[in-house]
């Protein structure tokens, strides 16, 4: 699950830069318009993912193991 919403996260990233820079949505290019279901369904989930990276956070970093 982490892995899924790093990846929908690093997608919302690129196309807010896309965005930013150029003034260009990829997500709506490709799923034809910011209206689309397709796209407010991919909206919708990187706005969740970014949620849950949150928790991200809060969690410790398990302790690297040492050799005895």
């Amino acid at each position: 699950m982490n892995r899924l919403a790093l990846i929908l996260v690093i997608i919302g990233a690129v196309n807010w830069g896309l965005i930013g820079i150029f003034g260009f949505d990829l997500v709506a290019w490709l799923f034809g318009g910011q209206l689309s279901v397709v796209s407010r369904i991919i909206y919708t989930l990187v706005g969740l993912a970014g949620l849950w990276a949150l928790s991200f956070f809060g969690r410790r970093e398990p302790a690297a193991h040492k050799p005895s």
